[in-house]
C-alpha cells in the first residue's frame, strides 16, 4: 500500500516543530545550564517527560484503532508490555557478571530460582538488533492472530471489547508465574547500560528523551499519513457504516487487520522507549486497568484527531503525578470523574471543543 506524499498543514507543522524544539531544547537545558536557572531541566524532569511521550505515543496507536477504524481496545498495554519486554530482556542481558549473583549468562532471577540454562527464547537479546525486531515483531504477531481470528469471525462492538480486556487479563496472570521466565511478580529491573552507555548518567537520560520525541514526532506524520490516504478513507467508512463497505464488496476484516497491526507496532515502540527511562517492567503493565487509563487519555483530548491523543495523555499523566503526590488516595476517583465530565459534556475531549468552538466563533 503506498501513500502519497502529503502537505504539511500549519497546523501539522507547529505541532512537529514543538516536538522538535523540546527534543533540542529540554537535553540542552539539563546539559547546559546552571541548576539556579529558570530554564534547567533537572534530570527526574527529563526522565518524567519522557515517560509522558511514551504514553503519549501510545495514546496515538490507540486513537487509530478506535477514533478512525471504532475498534475500542481494552488491552493495547499488552502490545506496549510486550515492546517493554522485549527492551527489558535485551537490557537484562547486557548486565552480565555485574548482578547481584556474577552470572555472566543468566538474570538474577534465574540463578535464584536455580534455572540451570537460559531460555530458548531469550536467545538473541544480547544483539540490539534482535531485539529491535522482537519489539516490533512480538506486538504485531499477537495482533495479526488476533486481529485474523476475532475480524474474520465477525467480532465487533462491545464483544471485541470485552475479549480484548480478557486477553490483556489473561497475559498479565500468565507473566505473573515465575515459571514464564520474564521475573514473575518482580518482572525485569536493575537495568545497567544500553548500547555501553550507563543508564543513570545525565546524557544518557537526554538522549533517550530526545530518541522518543523524535519518535512521537514520526509516528504523528505516519499515522497522519495513513488516515489521509485511501486506506485511512476505507476504515472511516468500515467505522462509519462497516456493512456498507463490505457489501460494495470491500474485504472489511483486511483493512481492520491492517490497522491493528500497524497500531499494535506503534505500541510496541512506545513500550520499548518506556522500560530504559523509568527502570522496570513487570507483569502489571498488561492489566486491563492501564489499558482502560489509556481509554480515557484519548477520550480527554478527543479521539479520531491524532494529536488529541497526544495532548490527552500529557494532560492526564501529568495531572495523575500532581494528584498522587498530593492527594494519593482520591486519584482513582479524580479519573473516573474525569472520564464522566468527558463523556457527558465533551465527547469530542478538549480539541473537539476547541475545533468547535473556533467555528462557532468564525
Amino acid at each position: 500500500m503506498s501513500f502519497p506524499a502529503l502537505p504539511l498543514d500549519k497546523p501539522v507543522l507547529y505541532r512537529v516543530m514543538a516536538l522538535l524544539a523540546a527534543l533540542l531544547l529540554i537535553p540542552l537545558g539539563n546539559l547546559l545550564l546552571p541548576e539556579s536557572s529558570a530554564l534547567h531541566f533537572s534530570t527526574y524532569t527529563v526522565s518524567l517527560l519522557g515517560k509522558y511521550l511514551t504514553f503519549a505515543l501510545l495514546a496515538l496507536a490507540l486513537d487509530l484503532v478506535w477514533g478512525y477504524c471504532g475498534i475500542l481496545s481494552l488491552g493495547h498495554g499488552v502490545f506496549f508490555a510486550l515492546g517493554g519486554y522485549a527492551m527489558g530482556m535485551y537490557l537484562m542481558r547486557q548486565i552480565g557478571e555485574r548482578g547481584v549473583y556474577g552470572n555472566p549468562l543468566l538474570p538474577d532471577f534465574m540463578v535464584f530460582l536455580n534455572w540451570q540454562t537460559l531460555p530458548w527464547y531469550w536467545l538473541g537479546f544480547d544483539h540490539f538488533a534482535y531485539a529491535l525486531l522482537m519489539i516490533v515483531l512480538a506486538p504485531a504477531v499477537l495482533a495479526f492472530v488476533f486481529g485474523w481470528l476475532a475480524f474474520r469471525s465477525r467480532v465487533t462492538g462491545v464483544y471485541l471489547s470485552i475479549i480484548t480486556q480478557a486477553l490483556a487479563y489473561a497475559l498479565m496472570l500468565a507473566f505473573f508465574r515465575n515459571e514464564m521466565g520474564f521475573g514473575g511478580n518482580n518482572g525485569l529491573t536493575d537495568f545497567k547500560d544500553i548500547l555501553g552507555y550507563n543508564l543513570q548518567q545525565d546524557a544518557t537520560r537526554d538522549v533517550l528523551f530526545a530518541v522518543t520525541a523524535l519518535s512521537v514526532a514520526l509516528a504523528y506524520l505516519a499515522a497522519r499519513a495513513v488516515v489521509r490516504s485511501k486506506l485511512g478513507r476505507v476504515v472511516l467508512a468500515v467505522r462509519d457504516a462497516e456493512s456498507r463497505v463490505r457489501f460494495l464488496g470491500y474485504r472489511v476484516e483486511m483493512f481492520k487487520l491492517w490497522i491493528f497491526v500497524f497500531s499494535a507496532i506503534l505500541a510496541g515502540i512506545a513500550g520499548a522507549l518506556y522500560v530504559p527511562q523509568v527502570g522496570i517492567i513487570n507483569p502489571s503493565e498488561f492489566s486491563p486497568l492501564n489499558s482502560l487509563e489509556i481509554v480515557i487519555w484519548v477520550a480527554v483530548g478527543g479521539r479520531g484527531t491524532l494529536y488529541g491523543a497526544l495532548l490527552g495523555a500529557i494532560l492526564v499523566n501529568y495531572g495523575k503525578t500532581v494528584f498522587t503526590a498530593v492527594l494519593p488516595e482520591v486519584w482513582l476517583f479524580a479519573l473516573g470523574t474525569i472520564f464522566i465530565v468527558v463523556t457527558l459534556f465533551l465527547p469530542d475531549g478538549l480539541v473537539g471543543f476547541w475545533q468547535r468552538h473556533r467555528r462557532e466563533h468564525a
